[in-house]
Protein backbone atom coordinates (compact mmCIF):
# COMPACT_ATOMS: atom_id res chain seq x y z
CA UNK A 1 0.00 0.00 0.00
CA UNK A 2 1.37 3.34 -1.04
CA UNK A 3 2.23 5.63 1.92
CA UNK A 4 0.26 9.07 2.22
CA UNK A 5 2.86 11.95 1.76
CA UNK A 6 3.95 13.66 4.53
CA UNK A 7 2.71 17.39 5.13
CA UNK A 8 5.62 20.06 6.13
CA UNK A 9 4.38 23.14 7.35
CA UNK A 10 7.02 26.14 8.30
CA UNK A 11 6.13 28.83 10.77
CA UNK A 12 8.48 31.85 10.11
CA UNK A 13 8.35 34.89 11.78
CA UNK A 14 9.26 38.78 10.67
CA UNK A 15 8.83 42.05 11.96
CA UNK A 16 11.10 41.02 15.59
CA UNK A 17 11.34 38.17 17.42
CA UNK A 18 9.27 36.59 20.68
CA UNK A 19 5.86 37.12 19.14
CA UNK A 20 5.07 33.68 20.08
CA UNK A 21 6.20 31.12 17.01
CA UNK A 22 6.24 28.11 19.58
CA UNK A 23 3.20 29.20 21.26
CA UNK A 24 1.22 29.29 17.55
CA UNK A 25 3.10 25.52 16.00
CA UNK A 26 2.03 24.27 19.58
CA UNK A 27 -1.50 25.46 19.13
CA UNK A 28 -1.62 23.87 15.87
CA UNK A 29 -0.14 20.79 16.94
CA UNK A 30 -2.92 20.22 19.49
CA UNK A 31 -5.51 21.31 16.84
CA UNK A 32 -4.49 18.74 14.60
CA UNK A 33 -4.28 15.74 17.32
CA UNK A 34 -7.75 16.83 17.86
CA UNK A 35 -8.35 15.41 14.84
CA UNK A 36 -6.73 12.41 14.99
CA UNK A 37 -3.73 13.22 12.77
CA UNK A 38 -0.65 12.04 14.44
CA UNK A 39 1.86 15.70 14.14
CA UNK A 40 5.37 16.38 15.62
CA UNK A 41 6.99 19.22 15.45
CA UNK A 42 10.76 20.42 15.41
CA UNK A 43 12.72 23.89 16.58
CA UNK A 44 15.58 25.05 13.94
CA UNK A 45 17.52 27.87 15.76
CA UNK A 46 19.88 30.15 13.58
CA UNK A 47 22.35 30.70 16.44
CA UNK A 48 25.99 28.81 16.34
CA UNK A 49 25.64 27.51 19.90
CA UNK A 50 25.42 23.60 19.39
CA UNK A 51 22.67 23.90 21.78
CA UNK A 52 21.36 26.51 24.54
CA UNK A 53 22.94 24.41 27.60
CA UNK A 54 25.97 27.06 28.21
CA UNK A 55 23.67 30.33 27.43
CA UNK A 56 22.75 32.50 29.79
CA UNK A 57 18.89 32.44 30.80
CA UNK A 58 18.80 36.67 30.41
CA UNK A 59 19.78 35.40 27.02
CA UNK A 60 17.55 32.34 26.11
CA UNK A 61 15.44 31.52 28.93
CA UNK A 62 14.80 28.57 30.05
CA UNK A 63 16.91 25.19 29.04
CA UNK A 64 14.29 22.78 28.46
CA UNK A 65 15.35 18.93 29.02
CA UNK A 66 14.02 16.40 27.37
CA UNK A 67 14.56 12.09 27.68
CA UNK A 68 17.36 11.67 26.25
CA UNK A 69 19.17 14.36 27.75
CA UNK A 70 18.91 16.99 25.22
CA UNK A 71 18.73 20.77 26.20
CA UNK A 72 16.73 22.78 24.12
CA UNK A 73 14.98 25.42 23.98
CA UNK A 74 11.97 26.31 25.97
CA UNK A 75 9.65 26.49 22.96
CA UNK A 76 10.29 22.37 23.13
CA UNK A 77 8.16 22.67 26.14
CA UNK A 78 5.15 24.58 24.62
CA UNK A 79 5.72 21.71 22.14
CA UNK A 80 5.47 18.64 24.63
CA UNK A 81 2.59 20.31 26.93
CA UNK A 82 0.45 20.89 24.23
CA UNK A 83 0.23 17.41 22.16
CA UNK A 84 1.61 15.43 25.06
CA UNK A 85 3.99 13.59 23.29
CA UNK A 86 7.86 13.28 24.37
CA UNK A 87 10.51 14.80 22.10
CA UNK A 88 13.65 13.74 21.27
CA UNK A 89 17.04 15.26 20.25
CA UNK A 90 15.90 14.59 16.52
CA UNK A 91 12.91 17.53 17.13
CA UNK A 92 15.30 20.39 17.50
CA UNK A 93 19.04 21.62 16.12
CA UNK A 94 21.25 24.41 15.92
CA UNK A 95 22.73 26.36 12.82
CA UNK A 96 26.09 25.25 15.28
CA UNK A 97 25.06 21.89 15.07
CA UNK A 98 24.69 21.27 11.40
CA UNK A 99 28.15 22.96 10.64
CA UNK A 100 29.30 20.77 13.42
CA UNK A 101 27.84 17.54 11.42
CA UNK A 102 28.80 18.80 8.43
CA UNK A 103 32.24 19.75 8.75
CA UNK A 104 32.49 16.03 10.76
CA UNK A 105 31.68 14.35 7.86
CA UNK A 106 34.09 16.18 6.16
CA UNK A 107 36.77 15.44 8.53
CA UNK A 108 35.61 11.79 7.92
CA UNK A 109 36.14 11.76 4.28
CA UNK A 110 32.60 11.78 3.77
CA UNK A 111 31.98 14.18 0.64
CA UNK A 112 35.00 12.41 -1.21
CA UNK A 113 36.83 15.70 -1.66
CA UNK A 114 34.29 18.11 -2.46
CA UNK A 115 34.61 21.85 -1.89
CA UNK A 116 32.07 22.42 1.32
CA UNK A 117 29.83 25.15 0.59
CA UNK A 118 26.57 26.89 1.87
CA UNK A 119 24.54 25.43 -0.84
CA UNK A 120 24.39 22.57 -1.32
CA UNK A 121 25.90 20.64 1.98
CA UNK A 122 24.73 22.74 4.85
CA UNK A 123 20.81 23.33 2.82
CA UNK A 124 21.50 19.54 2.49
CA UNK A 125 22.36 18.64 5.94
CA UNK A 126 19.47 20.95 7.70
CA UNK A 127 16.30 18.85 5.15
CA UNK A 128 17.98 16.30 6.46
CA UNK A 129 17.52 16.96 9.85
CA UNK A 130 13.50 18.09 9.15
CA UNK A 131 12.87 14.79 7.66
CA UNK A 132 14.92 13.16 10.16
CA UNK A 133 12.10 13.64 12.93
CA UNK A 134 9.91 11.58 10.81
CA UNK A 135 11.35 7.85 11.02
CA UNK A 136 9.02 5.51 8.74
CA UNK A 137 6.44 8.07 7.94
CA UNK A 138 5.46 7.80 11.15
CA UNK A 139 3.20 11.26 11.15
CA UNK A 140 1.20 12.66 9.18
CA UNK A 141 2.29 16.27 9.43
CA UNK A 142 5.72 18.07 10.52
CA UNK A 143 5.33 21.75 12.28
CA UNK A 144 8.57 23.03 11.88
CA UNK A 145 9.20 26.26 13.82
CA UNK A 146 12.25 28.35 12.32
CA UNK A 147 13.59 30.70 14.86
CA UNK A 148 14.80 34.57 14.90
CA UNK A 149 13.34 36.94 12.39
CA UNK A 150 13.51 36.61 8.49
CA UNK A 151 16.08 38.89 7.31
CA UNK A 152 18.67 37.75 10.03
CA UNK A 153 21.84 37.03 8.02
CA UNK A 154 22.28 33.55 10.05
CA UNK A 155 18.56 32.32 9.26
CA UNK A 156 19.21 32.51 5.38
CA UNK A 157 20.31 28.46 4.97
CA UNK A 158 17.58 27.69 6.63
CA UNK A 159 14.94 29.83 4.81
CA UNK A 160 17.26 28.52 1.32
CA UNK A 161 16.49 24.79 2.71
CA UNK A 162 12.72 25.31 3.03
CA UNK A 163 12.57 26.73 -0.19
CA UNK A 164 14.03 23.72 -1.70
CA UNK A 165 12.13 20.83 0.31
CA UNK A 166 9.09 23.09 -0.42
CA UNK A 167 10.01 22.87 -4.09
CA UNK A 168 10.24 18.98 -3.84
CA UNK A 169 7.84 17.96 -2.21
CA UNK A 170 5.02 20.13 -4.08
CA UNK A 171 2.77 22.58 -3.40
CA UNK A 172 0.15 20.32 -1.50
CA UNK A 173 2.32 18.86 0.38
CA UNK A 174 3.99 21.90 2.25
CA UNK A 175 2.78 25.20 3.52
CA UNK A 176 4.06 28.68 5.18
CA UNK A 177 3.00 30.52 7.83
CA UNK A 178 4.19 33.73 8.73
CA UNK A 179 3.77 35.07 12.23
CA UNK A 180 4.40 39.11 11.88
CA UNK A 181 3.16 41.82 14.21
CA UNK A 182 0.82 44.76 13.59
CA UNK A 183 1.68 47.46 15.87
CA UNK A 184 -0.92 50.54 16.97
CA UNK A 185 0.36 53.51 17.10
CA UNK A 186 -1.02 55.78 19.57
CA UNK A 187 -0.41 58.68 17.83
CA UNK A 188 -2.22 57.96 14.80
CA UNK A 189 -4.78 55.84 16.46
CA UNK A 190 -4.32 53.18 14.35
CA UNK A 191 -2.89 49.97 13.41
CA UNK A 192 0.19 49.61 10.90
CA UNK A 193 0.77 46.98 8.62
CA UNK A 194 3.43 48.48 6.57
CA UNK A 195 6.35 46.40 8.89
CA UNK A 196 3.78 43.03 7.67
CA UNK A 197 3.96 44.00 3.94
CA UNK A 198 7.96 44.62 4.18
CA UNK A 199 8.47 41.12 5.71
CA UNK A 200 6.71 39.61 3.18
CA UNK A 201 8.91 40.91 0.92
CA UNK A 202 11.99 39.82 2.03
CA UNK A 203 10.46 36.00 2.10
CA UNK A 204 9.33 36.49 -1.79
CA UNK A 205 12.91 37.96 -2.36
CA UNK A 206 14.39 34.55 -1.34
CA UNK A 207 12.02 32.85 -3.07
CA UNK A 208 9.20 31.71 -0.28
CA UNK A 209 5.22 33.23 -0.38
CA UNK A 210 3.65 32.61 2.85
CA UNK A 211 0.23 30.80 2.21
CA UNK A 212 -1.10 32.14 5.78
CA UNK A 213 -0.18 35.33 7.59
CA UNK A 214 -0.81 35.13 11.60
CA UNK A 215 -1.01 38.88 13.13
CA UNK A 216 0.00 39.25 16.43
CA UNK A 217 -2.30 41.89 18.31
CA UNK A 218 -2.47 43.95 21.64
CA UNK A 219 -4.58 46.05 23.70
CA UNK A 220 -7.80 45.37 22.56
CA UNK A 221 -6.70 46.74 19.00
CA UNK A 222 -8.06 43.96 16.94
CA UNK A 223 -7.50 42.85 13.63
CA UNK A 224 -10.46 44.20 10.86
CA UNK A 225 -12.02 43.17 7.89
CA UNK A 226 -10.74 45.71 6.25
CA UNK A 227 -7.23 45.12 7.70
CA UNK A 228 -7.23 41.71 6.69
CA UNK A 229 -8.35 43.25 2.74
CA UNK A 230 -5.56 45.19 2.75
CA UNK A 231 -2.62 42.43 3.93
CA UNK A 232 -4.32 40.00 1.81
CA UNK A 233 -3.95 42.20 -1.36
CA UNK A 234 -0.45 43.60 -0.31
CA UNK A 235 0.90 40.14 0.69
CA UNK A 236 -0.61 38.34 -2.34
CA UNK A 237 -2.89 36.07 -0.43
CA UNK A 238 -6.46 35.46 -0.19
CA UNK A 239 -7.97 37.70 2.91
CA UNK A 240 -9.67 34.22 4.39
CA UNK A 241 -5.73 33.19 4.81
CA UNK A 242 -5.02 36.19 7.41
CA UNK A 243 -5.74 35.14 11.03
CA UNK A 244 -5.02 37.25 14.33
CA UNK A 245 -3.47 36.34 17.32
CA UNK A 246 -4.00 38.27 20.21
CA UNK A 247 -2.86 38.95 23.51
CA UNK A 248 -4.59 36.75 25.93
CA UNK A 249 -4.86 36.15 29.35
CA UNK A 250 -3.25 32.31 28.89
CA UNK A 251 -1.16 30.73 26.27
CA UNK A 252 -3.69 27.51 26.75
CA UNK A 253 -6.97 30.26 24.90
CA UNK A 254 -4.73 30.48 21.15
CA UNK A 255 -5.53 26.74 19.82
CA UNK A 256 -9.24 27.98 21.02
CA UNK A 257 -8.71 31.31 19.16
CA UNK A 258 -7.08 29.92 15.75
CA UNK A 259 -10.31 27.09 15.98
CA UNK A 260 -12.48 29.59 16.13
CA UNK A 261 -11.20 31.47 13.03
CA UNK A 262 -11.02 28.16 11.06
CA UNK A 263 -7.20 28.23 10.96
CA UNK A 264 -6.82 24.28 10.93
CA UNK A 265 -9.64 24.06 8.41
CA UNK A 266 -8.00 26.27 5.86
CA UNK A 267 -4.86 24.22 6.48
CA UNK A 268 -6.11 20.80 6.12
CA UNK A 269 -8.40 21.97 2.88
CA UNK A 270 -4.71 23.59 1.56
CA UNK A 271 -3.25 20.35 2.25
CA UNK A 272 -5.92 17.73 0.91
CA UNK A 273 -6.31 16.28 4.37
CA UNK A 274 -10.10 16.97 5.39
CA UNK A 275 -10.95 13.95 4.35
CA UNK A 276 -8.52 12.25 7.03
CA UNK A 277 -9.83 14.25 9.43
CA UNK A 278 -12.60 13.71 12.04
CA UNK A 279 -14.42 15.96 13.88
CA UNK A 280 -12.35 17.83 17.11
CA UNK A 281 -12.09 15.28 20.30
CA UNK A 282 -10.08 17.80 22.96
CA UNK A 283 -11.13 21.64 21.82
CA UNK A 284 -14.24 20.92 24.70
CA UNK A 285 -11.55 19.88 27.18
CA UNK A 286 -9.14 23.02 26.50
CA UNK A 287 -12.74 25.20 26.82
CA UNK A 288 -13.11 23.21 29.92
CA UNK A 289 -9.33 23.92 31.03
CA UNK A 290 -9.64 27.38 30.36
CA UNK A 291 -12.71 28.06 32.13
CA UNK A 292 -11.54 26.53 35.08
CA UNK A 293 -8.23 28.99 34.72
CA UNK A 294 -10.62 32.33 34.64
CA UNK A 295 -12.95 31.29 37.00
CA UNK A 296 -11.38 29.89 40.33
CA UNK A 297 -12.77 28.95 43.62
CA UNK A 298 -10.35 30.52 45.45
CA UNK A 299 -6.19 31.19 45.24
CA UNK A 300 -2.97 30.84 46.81
CA UNK A 301 0.15 32.81 46.63
CA UNK A 302 3.47 30.95 46.50
CA UNK A 303 6.84 32.62 47.24
CA UNK A 304 9.48 32.01 43.99
CA UNK A 305 13.01 32.18 45.79
CA UNK A 306 15.09 31.99 42.95
CA UNK A 307 18.27 33.76 40.78
CA UNK A 308 16.14 35.47 37.72
CA UNK A 309 13.21 37.17 39.07
CA UNK A 310 13.24 39.96 36.75
CA UNK A 311 13.34 37.63 34.29
CA UNK A 312 10.08 34.95 34.11
CA UNK A 313 10.90 32.48 31.19
CA UNK A 314 14.18 31.40 33.00
CA UNK A 315 11.26 29.77 34.84
CA UNK A 316 8.53 28.85 32.31
CA UNK A 317 8.30 25.40 32.94
CA UNK A 318 7.44 25.75 36.57
CA UNK A 319 5.11 28.55 35.86
CA UNK A 320 3.22 26.59 33.21
CA UNK A 321 3.15 23.49 35.94
CA UNK A 322 1.24 25.96 38.37
CA UNK A 323 -1.24 26.64 35.73
CA UNK A 324 -2.05 22.72 35.48
CA UNK A 325 -1.87 22.48 39.42
CA UNK A 326 -4.07 25.20 39.92
CA UNK A 327 -6.52 24.50 37.38
CA UNK A 328 -7.13 20.74 39.00
CA UNK A 329 -7.17 22.34 42.39
CA UNK A 330 -9.61 24.91 41.20
CA UNK A 331 -7.54 28.09 42.43
CA UNK A 332 -5.14 30.65 40.71
CA UNK A 333 -1.77 30.38 41.51
CA UNK A 334 -0.50 33.99 42.44
CA UNK A 335 3.56 33.98 42.63
CA UNK A 336 5.34 36.10 44.87
CA UNK A 337 8.73 36.46 43.42
CA UNK A 338 11.22 36.91 46.95
CA UNK A 339 14.98 38.49 46.59
CA UNK A 340 17.34 35.99 48.15
CA UNK A 341 20.34 38.25 48.00
CA UNK A 342 17.81 40.75 50.22
CA UNK A 343 17.09 37.86 52.32
CA UNK A 344 20.84 37.37 53.17
CA UNK A 345 21.13 41.05 54.61
CA UNK A 346 18.04 40.08 57.31
CA UNK A 347 20.08 37.69 59.43
CA UNK A 348 18.30 38.75 62.56
CA UNK A 349 15.03 38.23 61.72
CA UNK A 350 13.26 35.10 62.13
CA UNK A 351 10.08 35.78 60.07
CA UNK A 352 11.05 38.21 56.86
CA UNK A 353 7.63 40.44 55.63
CA UNK A 354 8.63 38.72 52.19
CA UNK A 355 6.93 35.46 53.76
CA UNK A 356 3.72 37.21 55.22
CA UNK A 357 0.42 35.65 53.64
CA UNK A 358 2.48 33.03 51.80
CA UNK A 359 0.45 29.47 51.16
CA UNK A 360 3.74 27.56 50.13
CA UNK A 361 7.38 28.06 48.96
CA UNK A 362 9.25 27.19 46.47
CA UNK A 363 13.01 26.77 45.22
CA UNK A 364 13.82 25.99 41.85
CA UNK A 365 17.00 24.98 39.99
CA UNK A 366 19.76 26.94 39.40
CA UNK A 367 24.17 27.15 39.62
CA UNK A 368 25.82 29.41 41.43
CA UNK A 369 26.31 30.90 45.19
CA UNK A 370 24.36 34.77 44.46
CA UNK A 371 21.56 34.67 46.97
CA UNK A 372 22.24 30.94 48.27
CA UNK A 373 22.30 31.70 51.97
CA UNK A 374 18.98 33.60 51.57
CA UNK A 375 17.49 30.38 49.54
CA UNK A 376 18.72 28.08 52.28
CA UNK A 377 17.33 30.38 55.19
CA UNK A 378 13.66 30.17 52.82
CA UNK A 379 14.23 26.52 53.28
CA UNK A 380 13.95 26.95 56.96
CA UNK A 381 11.34 29.26 57.32
CA UNK A 382 9.31 26.73 55.50
CA UNK A 383 10.12 23.44 57.79
CA UNK A 384 10.17 25.99 61.39
CA UNK A 385 6.29 27.65 60.34
CA UNK A 386 5.12 24.79 58.61
CA UNK A 387 4.65 26.14 55.74
CA UNK A 388 4.03 23.73 52.51
CA UNK A 389 7.71 23.70 51.15
CA UNK A 390 9.07 22.00 47.37
CA UNK A 391 12.70 21.80 46.72
CA UNK A 392 13.57 21.58 42.98
CA UNK A 393 17.31 20.54 42.08
CA UNK A 394 18.95 23.42 44.39
CA UNK A 395 15.91 23.62 46.15
CA UNK A 396 16.48 20.06 47.59
CA UNK A 397 20.22 20.83 47.83
CA UNK A 398 19.36 23.89 50.14
CA UNK A 399 16.73 21.99 52.28
CA UNK A 400 19.69 19.62 53.00
CA UNK A 401 22.02 21.98 54.04
CA UNK A 402 19.67 23.85 56.06
CA UNK A 403 18.27 20.49 58.10
CA UNK A 404 21.89 19.54 58.90
CA UNK A 405 22.71 22.96 59.94
CA UNK A 406 19.72 23.24 62.19
CA UNK A 407 19.15 19.86 63.05
CA UNK A 408 21.64 17.79 62.75
CA UNK A 409 24.25 19.59 64.76
CA UNK A 410 26.58 20.50 61.53
CA UNK A 411 26.75 24.53 61.52
CA UNK A 412 29.56 24.45 58.69
CA UNK A 413 27.42 22.16 56.46
CA UNK A 414 27.43 23.52 53.08
CA UNK A 415 27.99 22.13 49.45
CA UNK A 416 31.11 21.76 47.32
CA UNK A 417 29.25 24.02 44.87
CA UNK A 418 29.47 27.31 47.10
CA UNK A 419 32.88 26.15 49.65
CA UNK A 420 34.62 23.86 48.00
CA UNK A 421 36.43 23.25 50.96
CA UNK A 422 33.98 22.74 53.49
CA UNK A 423 34.73 20.45 56.22
CA UNK A 424 31.41 19.70 55.86
CA UNK A 425 30.32 18.68 52.33
CA UNK A 426 26.70 17.47 52.68
CA UNK A 427 26.31 18.34 48.62
CA UNK A 428 28.92 17.00 47.11
CA UNK A 429 30.03 16.78 42.98
CA UNK A 430 28.88 13.59 41.55
CA UNK A 431 31.40 11.01 41.19
CA UNK A 432 31.12 11.05 37.83
CA UNK A 433 31.75 14.72 37.08
CA UNK A 434 34.89 14.81 38.95
CA UNK A 435 37.14 14.75 35.81
CA UNK A 436 34.67 16.47 33.74
CA UNK A 437 36.04 19.64 32.20
CA UNK A 438 33.78 20.96 29.65
CA UNK A 439 30.69 22.41 30.11
CA UNK A 440 28.15 21.47 27.26
CA UNK A 441 26.17 18.83 27.25
CA UNK A 442 28.12 17.02 30.13
CA UNK A 443 26.01 17.35 33.22
CA UNK A 444 23.59 14.39 34.69
CA UNK A 445 20.75 14.78 31.91
CA UNK A 446 17.50 13.54 31.14
CA UNK A 447 15.31 10.98 32.36
CA UNK A 448 16.65 8.39 35.10
CA UNK A 449 14.85 5.93 37.06
CA UNK A 450 13.57 6.70 40.58
CA UNK A 451 12.38 3.86 43.34
CA UNK A 452 9.57 5.32 45.30
CA UNK A 453 9.26 4.75 49.59
CA UNK A 454 5.62 3.40 50.16
CA UNK A 455 3.65 5.21 52.69
CA UNK A 456 5.04 8.53 51.97
CA UNK A 457 3.47 12.10 50.63
CA UNK A 458 5.17 11.43 47.63
CA UNK A 459 3.86 8.00 46.97
CA UNK A 460 0.87 9.23 47.49
CA UNK A 461 1.29 11.73 44.81
CA UNK A 462 2.23 9.13 42.09
CA UNK A 463 0.76 5.80 43.22
CA UNK A 464 3.23 3.81 42.06
CA UNK A 465 6.70 2.56 43.08
CA UNK A 466 8.93 2.94 40.31
CA UNK A 467 9.38 6.53 38.27
CA UNK A 468 11.37 8.08 35.91
CA UNK A 469 11.95 11.70 35.73
CA UNK A 470 14.28 14.36 33.97
CA UNK A 471 17.51 15.60 35.43
CA UNK A 472 20.43 18.51 35.12
CA UNK A 473 22.68 18.38 37.37
CA UNK A 474 26.12 18.14 38.62
CA UNK A 475 25.52 17.97 42.46
CA UNK A 476 23.88 15.19 44.86
CA UNK A 477 23.10 14.72 48.60
CA UNK A 478 26.71 12.95 49.86
CA UNK A 479 25.59 9.60 50.76
CA UNK A 480 28.41 9.58 53.77
CA UNK A 481 25.39 12.14 55.72
CA UNK A 482 22.87 9.78 54.27
CA UNK A 483 22.08 7.84 57.90
CA UNK A 484 22.47 11.11 60.13
CA UNK A 485 20.13 12.92 58.21
CA UNK A 486 17.19 10.30 58.01
CA UNK A 487 17.50 9.83 62.03
CA UNK A 488 17.08 13.02 62.36
CA UNK A 489 13.75 12.98 60.63
CA UNK A 490 14.38 13.58 57.08
CA UNK A 491 13.22 10.92 54.59
CA UNK A 492 14.90 9.61 52.21
CA UNK A 493 11.75 8.74 50.43
CA UNK A 494 12.94 8.21 46.37
CA UNK A 495 16.30 6.79 45.81
CA UNK A 496 18.03 5.68 42.36
CA UNK A 497 19.13 2.17 42.77
CA UNK A 498 21.58 2.20 39.87
CA UNK A 499 23.83 5.38 41.30
CA UNK A 500 22.70 4.80 44.63
CA UNK A 501 21.65 8.77 44.26
CA UNK A 502 19.37 10.32 46.78
CA UNK A 503 16.08 11.73 44.81
CA UNK A 504 13.63 12.67 46.94
CA UNK A 505 13.35 14.05 50.58
CA UNK A 506 10.18 14.59 52.44
CA UNK A 507 10.30 16.33 56.50
CA UNK A 508 8.82 13.76 58.85
CA UNK A 509 5.81 15.53 61.00
CA UNK A 510 5.41 18.42 58.48
CA UNK A 511 2.49 19.12 56.44
CA UNK A 512 4.39 19.02 53.15
CA UNK A 513 7.74 19.56 52.64
CA UNK A 514 9.14 17.73 49.78
CA UNK A 515 12.91 18.04 47.68
CA UNK A 516 13.75 16.36 44.50
CA UNK A 517 16.68 16.30 42.34
CA UNK A 518 14.91 16.25 39.10
CA UNK A 519 12.69 18.58 37.37
CA UNK A 520 9.51 17.77 37.59
CA UNK A 521 8.10 20.70 36.09
CA UNK A 522 9.81 19.26 32.60
CA UNK A 523 7.11 16.83 32.78
CA UNK A 524 3.57 18.56 33.44
CA UNK A 525 0.67 18.61 30.67
CA UNK A 526 -2.25 20.88 29.93
CA UNK A 527 -4.13 17.28 29.96
CA UNK A 528 -2.82 16.52 33.13
CA UNK A 529 -1.10 18.43 36.48
CA UNK A 530 2.64 17.02 37.37
CA UNK A 531 1.21 14.77 40.74
CA UNK A 532 3.87 16.56 42.56
CA UNK A 533 2.75 20.61 41.53
CA UNK A 534 -0.35 19.07 41.80
CA UNK A 535 -0.30 18.07 45.32
CA UNK A 536 1.69 20.83 46.66
CA UNK A 537 -0.99 22.94 45.50
CA UNK A 538 -3.34 21.00 47.31
CA UNK A 539 -1.29 21.21 50.28
CA UNK A 540 -1.07 25.34 49.74
CA UNK A 541 -4.53 25.41 49.56
CA UNK A 542 -5.36 23.46 52.86
CA UNK A 543 -2.57 25.83 54.75
CA UNK A 544 -4.45 29.03 53.10
CA UNK A 545 -8.18 27.96 54.45
CA UNK A 546 -6.60 27.00 57.70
Amino acid sequence: MKKRPVKYIFVLGGVLSGLGKGIVSASLGYLFKSLRLKVTIQKLDPYLNIDPGTMNPYQHGEVFVLDDGSETDLDLGHYERFINENLSEKNTTSSGRIYWDVLSKERQGDYLGETIQVIPHITDEIIDRIKSVNPRHKYDVVITEVGGTVGDIEGQPFMEAIRQLCLKVGYENSLIIHLTLLPYISAAGEIKTKPTQHSVMLLREIGLQPDLLVCRTENNHHLTQKLKKKLGLFCNMDVDHVFESPDVETIYEIPLILYKQGMDTKILKRLKLLELTDTHHDVQYLEKFVHRYKNPEGEVTIAICGKYNSLHDAYKSILEAFIHAGVENKVAVKIKWVDTEALESQNTVDFPEEFKDVDGILIPGGFGNRGIEGKIKSAGIARKYNIPFFGICLGLQCAIIEFARAICDLPKADSTEFKKRTSTPVIDLMHGQKKVKSKGATMRLGEYSCEVKPKTKVHSAYKKRLISERHRHRYEVNNEYRQLIEDQGMIVCGINKDLDLVEMIELSGHPWYVGVQFHPELKSRVIQAHPLFRDFIAAAKIFHDE
